[in-house]
Parts: structure tokens; C-alpha cells; sequence
């Protein structure tokens, strides 16, 4: 019998990809989160900055990186510089220091369109997830293993499966989106 718990799971693990990606996307205050997306190569390996420093945040609109070996700072630093993050680290010498400046509306604007691309690519993971559930139940329809009654149910009950996980990331989108815009 068809199951629709295993594309449930999917949908849920897409809205949690979604809220990361979110985290990342940076809204005018100092948050650690920007920082998951960068790795060091350290030893060889990529490895987040989060394993190999310790992220404090003094003040709203800035972090403090201190690496716990000190060799690893250049590496930090020049990890940042190369990413996409858009903020020069400044470097002490025993500690890298990124201030986050004051969003302008354009660049509001260009992360607004960001939150909205990555929602879309969300609700696009969604469709193809149910694409793959109902060519597993057709699949089982044809093998007599369900009825046509109950691929109806299915199709129905996945439905309103997507819908629910639709407005969810709408939601998303739609609180990123005010955290942006807020001053």
C-alpha cells in the first residue's frame, strides 16, 4: 500500500533547506548564521568556520571571529573576502572583526529577490517531489497493489499535502522578506 509519509518527510527537509538558506541571506544585523555557508581549507579539508573559531556578537552590527589556532586567521580571513558575504574582514592580528554596515534599499531590494528565488526553488522541490509520489502510485495502481479509488485519495490527500507546505514556505518568504525591510 502507498504510503505518502516518505514525501512528507521531503517536503519538511526542503523547508528546513529553505530556513537555512534564510539565515544565511543577511538583514542588517550581526547573525553567526551568514557564516555557515563559508568553509576554511584547514589541513586539507574543507571545514566550517564555526569547528575551527569560536563567533561572539558584541553588538548588533558586528561579529568577532576568534580562531582557536592561530595559524588558521589568514585562512578565515581569506575564506570571507572570496564568499559572498559582501564585507571586508578587518584583522587584529588575534581575532577577525566583521561589521555589518546599514542596508541600503537597493540592496534590500536585491535580498528581497534573493528570499523570493530561493522560495521558488523550495515550491519547485515540492512539484517534483509530487511528480516522483504519483508515478510511485500510478506505478502501484498498474501492479493491482492499489485501487483507482484509492489513487484518487492519494492524489487528493497529496494535494492538500502540498498546499499546506506551499503556504508554509509562503510564510517564510513573507518574514524574511519584513525582517529585511525593517529599519
Amino acid at each position: 500500500m502507498a504510503e505518502i509519509k516518505e514525501f512528507e518527510a521531503r517536503m519538511m527537509k526542503t523547508t528546513e533547506v529553505l530556513a537555512s538558506q534564510f539565515a544565511a541571506v543577511r538583514a542588517g544585523r550581526a547573525n553567526a548564521a551568514v557564516l555557515d555557508q563559508i568553509e576554511v581549507d584547514y589541513y586539507g579539508v574543507p571545514t566550517p568556520i564555526r569547528q575551527i573559531a569560536s563567533i561572539s556578537t558584541p553588538d548588533p552590527r558586528s561579529l568577532v571571529i576568534q580562531p582557536w589556532d592561530a595559524s588558521t586567521l589568514k585562512l578565515i580571513e581569506k575564506a570571507i573576502l572570496v564568499s559572498d558575504l559582501g564585507i571586508n574582514p578587518q584583522n587584529d592580528g588575534r581575532q577577525i572583526r566583521l561589521v555589518f554596515p546599514q542596508l541600503t534599499e537597493e540592496r534590500r531590494k536585491d535580498l528581497a529577490k534573493q528570499v523570493r528565488k530561493y522560495g521558488e526553488e523550495a515550491k519547485v522541490a515540492m512539484r517534483n517531489v509530487r511528480r516522483d509520489a504519483m508515478d510511485k502510485f500510478k506505478k502501484e495502481q498498474k501492479k493491482g497493489d492499489i485501487t483507482e479509488d484509492d489513487l484518487k485519495d492519494l492524489e487528493k490527500d497529496l494535494q492538500k499535502l502540498i498546499d499546506d507546505y506551499t503556504k508554509k514556505v509562503d510564510k517564510q518568504i513573507e518574514a524574511k522578506e519584513k525582517e529585511l525591510f525593517e529599519i
